[in-house]
């Protein structure tokens, strides 16, 4: 085979660019080779047109944003600025004007006391339903066995809600032997919309060991938690029987109102609590570790590192983000941008402590078997029967897709398609109090 390199340079430096040992100089032979570069004319011209053009509408563009920017600043600006009209009114009006403010603090203080006896209506009946509550958790536990009435009432509701219910065999004289029902708490969770999301694969190892799910009231005497202050709110316990990734038996979530209540009239957010994790080694859910090989320069010697790195988990919802102080914000000592990404979080969050205190703790049984799913769907302004109208108009012939309709057949038929409209399931969010 014939060569293309010179002979006066030699053959004794040449080495071939193998993925092992590349030179850092190109061999000589490629040295001196490459593609033609006669530039083409008219394209070259067209580039600069195109260019020109694309130039004339990011030109237009920007002035467009910069007109919109300069009008919307202005009109920010006159929020909250008098119109001139309250003051020019006569003085005898003027007294009228400031006559209505004082009757509409009036009005403010028995807002304030209506939603403070509703929050103590709330807690009466809340002690009303601990009995429920807590023989829920044995026949969750299976630490007691279903009685027949309990049944027997379960088995109607559920003929109420679908037609197609098909009753238990009755030979088995009503469940001779208490059976726990196995990770009741995580399947809750995750027929819950707001919480779905949050749960990994990970948290679902730590959360099958979840037991129970309650609600206490905070106490508003002098001698209460000097975190809560008297205030108004709720804590929300999640217990835990034993497990391999952290030592507590109970983690908590406080959410603390405001001791007023907001100009819509509810009572307004003033901060969440949450909980110190003890996590086993290696075992915290919400960090992502990394083994880094580290070599020491001087010595030569080699070690291996350990990083942890946050990363997306259920369990970052007993450590809420913290807003800052007042005077923080005020003196722009936080960027905007972080600001609004922190308070997006902490409306996120206290959505999901809602729905925890109004919604799953009161209705466990319906998220777990998936009929609250239709509910949340309705208040959204969907039905799950038209999203199946729209999955079998989509449907193809695909292998793929096949397969997933299947993975969708496996689901409870109350996710699927929802049970018979009207009866109890209708009041899947208990009714607020609300002012007669």
């Amino acid at each position: 085979m014939s060569s293309t390199v010179p002979i006066s340079q030699g053959t004794n430096n040449l080495t071939a660019p193998t993925p092992q040992n590349t030179p850092l100089q190109h061999a000589p032979i490629s040295s001196g080779l490459s593609r033609p570069t006669v530039p083409d004319i008219a394209e070259e011209g067209k580039d600069d047109e195109e260019s020109a053009a694309n130039e004339g509408e990011m030109t237009s563009d920007a002035l467009q944003n910069a007109m919109a920017g300069l009008v919307q600043g202005r009109l920010a600006g006159l929020v909250g600025k008098s119109s001139g009209y309250i003051e020019s009114l006569p003085t005898e009006v003027k007294f009228s004007v400031e006559a209505l403010k004082g009757i509409q603090v009036k009005h403010t203080q028995l807002q304030n006391q209506y939603k403070r006896e509703c929050l103590e209506l709330e807690k009466k009946y809340l002690q009303l339903q601990q009995p429920l509550f807590e023989r829920r958790k044995a026949l969750i536990s299976g630490s007691e066995k279903p009685t027949e009435d309990e049944i027997v009432a379960g088995e109607a509701q559920s003929a109420k809600d679908d037609e197609d219910y098909t009753s238990l065999p009755k030979e088995s004289n009503y469940a001779a032997t208490a059976a726990a029902i196995p990770e009741f708490w995580l399947t809750a969770l995750r027929n819950s919309i707001g919480l779905s999301d949050l749960i990994t694969d990970r948290d679902a190892e730590a959360l099958k060991h979840l037991t129970n799910i309650t609600l206490e009231y905070l106490t508003e005497n002098k001698d209460s938690d000097k975190d809560t202050e008297g205030k108004p709110g709720f804590k929300l316990l999640f217990e835990f029987s034993e497990n391999d990734f952290f030592t507590n038996k109970v983690l908590s979530k406080t959410y603390v109102y405001q001791e007023e209540v907001g100009y819509s009239g509810d009572f307004v957010y003033d901060r969440a609590i949450g909980t110190k994790i003890d996590w086993k080694e290696d075992k915290d859910l919400t960090k992502e570790y990394e083994v880094k090989k580290q070599r020491n320069k001087t010595t030569n010697r080699t070690r291996f590192v350990k990083k942890a790195h946050p990363t997306e988990s259920f369990f970052n919802f007993f450590d809420p983000p913290q807003l800052p102080s007042d005077d923080v914000i005020e003196n722009g000592e936080i960027d905007p941008e972080e600001l609004e990404e922190i308070e997006e979080k902490l409306e996120m969050d206290y959505q999901i402590g809602e729905d925890l205190k109004e919604k799953i703790i009161p209705r466990a049984i319906d998220y777990f078997t998936g009929k609250a799913l239709e509910y949340e769907l309705m208040e959204d302004g969907e039905d799950l029967d038209d999203l199946d109208d729209d999955d079998e108009d989509d449907f193809d012939d695909d292998d793929d897709e096949d397969d997933s309709d299947d993975e969708d057949n496996d689901l409870p038929a109350t996710r699927r398609r929802g049970g018979k409209r009207g009866g109890a399931g209708q009041n899947v969010n208990p009714e607020e109090c609300k002012q007669q």
